[in-house]
């Protein structure tokens, strides 16, 4: 199933990429101020390699470690990430979909059939170590030691792009790590000790936060930084709340998750991160966060959100910062949620057989629209998966426009959908308009915050009760020709 070598640390894949050609070191001074946000951008929208930044600037001076950037800013980046090559990413997902839901066993044969599954589960189980080598060295509870970006001019200010956010529920013990939430949560730097989390009322940060607030008690809270590959992706997964991302980054490693108190909070940190941030959330301490640009091409409004008191920092002897820049795509996160797509696609159609193929446009903030590819058989059931995939599945509640295609149209080519829907959609009977639902309240489009309306396009051929006239029939050529023409005009034609 893995092709890969597993990547215990961020190093290990840093070497991979650098080995690959796919890394590329820059000696040449860049401004952490806007002007990394730059060749960022320019590297990814090329296609470009992981950037290692050997001489980051600070207001003139030079940072104290190197800035890695544009890790996962390719789709092979992030299969490799996984331990897999960009072509065994479908069967990776339709393993998950499986170990999400798993067959039944029948008989010896067929258990030993599914040791990869098996074999997974068990990597779900972290080793507690004593130590990690992200605590070889204590520093002074100092941000500025930190060689975080000011991404955009607009920002308020310097901010943590990739930290892995660790916590816990009130009343769970540090050991309890199934109850665990890792999260992407961005994080505005306040001052030398103190940081803003910016953690949306759904996710499972904010989720723990209230437990703790409820109790009236500080919450202990960790940051990983610099983490390995399938900590990193296991934390950015739209994953059931059922399931901890600590845990199933053992089964995107291949390999079981090694973790290491903490020196001054009751949590479990990873052991190979490059820096460790430790700290308190105490209960009622907010700050206004913001503005800061976002993956929808504008800067966020002010608002409160947590505050973190810095406790500790630790790090490894010679530590690198891992940063990355998020706006209008294409960014890093829009490419890796085409990655999650494919990841996605066995697991919706466990839910919705009728489903073929699904695309999230990466242009449309990758999951604010859906064109979906059904097997349709019967009158109807475009707007069933359409109500399905907005009520069954949570990663969809944002999910603004969902166009169904039929099979013979190809849900990734923006031509053939326009044909579908220029030749096989009415306005007034194909279109289904929903009011008063949930929305994330970034989307300024939306009228009021958290409440949006939503949009189905049924672009599919209308058959039986859907239509009274007689459906054309599709123009094509007979296979044959087809292949005679491209014998007669191969070197003819570029």
């Amino acid at each position: 199933m893995r092709s890969l070598p597993v990547f215990d640390d961020l190093r290990a894949f840093l070497g991979w990429a650098e080995a690959a050609g796919d890394l590329a070191r820059l000696s040449a001074p860049v401004d952490l101020r806007h002007e990394m946000t730059a060749v960022q951008l320019a590297t990814l929208r090329a296609g470009g390699p992981v950037l290692r930044f050997d001489a980051a600037r600070r207001d003139g001076q030079r940072a104290g470690m190197p800035v890695i950037a544009n890790l996962f800013g390719t789709p092979a980046r992030v299969a490799a990430g996984l331990g897999l090559a960009p072509g065994e990413v479908p069967g990776f997902g339709e393993f998950l979909a499986a170990l999400r839901n798993p067959p039944p066993v029948e008989g010896m044969r067929d258990a030993l059939s599914k040791w990869p599954m098996l074999r997974a589960a068990l990597q779900t189980r972290p080793k507690v170590l004593r130590r990690g080598v992200a605590q070889e060295r204590a520093a002074p509870a100092d941000m500025s030691l930190i060689p975080a970006q000011i991404p955009w001019p607009g920002d308020a200010g310097p901010l943590l792009t990739w930290p892995v956010v660790v916590t816990r529920p009130h009343g769970s013990e540090a050991r309890q790590t199934g109850r665990y939430n890792l999260g992407i949560y961005r994080a505005q730097v306040l001052s030398p000790d103190r940081l803003i989390l910016r953690w949306l009322a759904h996710r499972g940060g904010a989720a723990h936060h209230r437990t703790w607030a409820r109790a009236s008690e500080p919450m202990p809270v960790a940051i990983a930084l610099g983490a390995d590959p399938a900590t990193l992706l296991a934390a950015a997964l739209p994953l059931p709340e059922t399931v901890s991302e600590m845990a199933f980054s053992g089964v995107l490693r291949g390999a079981r998750a090694e973790l290491a108190p903490a020196t001054t909070v009751p949590l479990l940190v990873p052991a190979n991160a490059e820096i460790i941030l430790e700290g308190w959330v105490h209960p009622g301490e907010v700050a206004p966060e913001g503005p800061f640009g976002d993956h929808t091409g504008y800067y966020n409004a002010v608002e409160p959100f947590p505050v973190m008191r810095l406790s500790a920092i630790t790090h490894r002897r010679d530590p690198i910062y891992l940063t990355t820049v998020t706006g209008r795509p294409p960014d890093e996160p829009s490419v890796i949620g085409e990655v999650f797509n494919t990841l996605a696609l066995p697991m919706i159609r466990a839910q919705i057989p009728e489903v073929t193929d699904l695309w999230l446009p990466p242009a449309a903030c990758s999951y604010r629209m859906a064109v979906v590819q059904i097997d349709k058989r019967y009158p109807g059931q475009a707007r069933r998966v359409m109500m399905a995939l907005w009520g069954m599945l949570a990663q969809f509640s944002y999910t603004k426009t969902i166009i169904v295609v039929d099979r013979d149209i190809d849900p990734r080519n923006w031509d053939d959908i326009a044909w579908a829907m220029a030749t096989r959609m009415d306005a007034a009977r194909d279109v289904m308009l929903l009011d008063g639902t949930p929305m994330d309240y970034l989307d300024f489009a939306s009228p009021h915050e958290g409440l949006a309306g939503k949009m189905g396009i049924d672009a599919t051929t209308k058959i039986g009760a859907e239509t009274v006239r007689d459906w054309g029939q599709v123009m094509a050529l007979d296979p044959a020709h087809v292949a005679r023409a491209e014998s007669l005009l191969r070197g003819v034609l570029p």
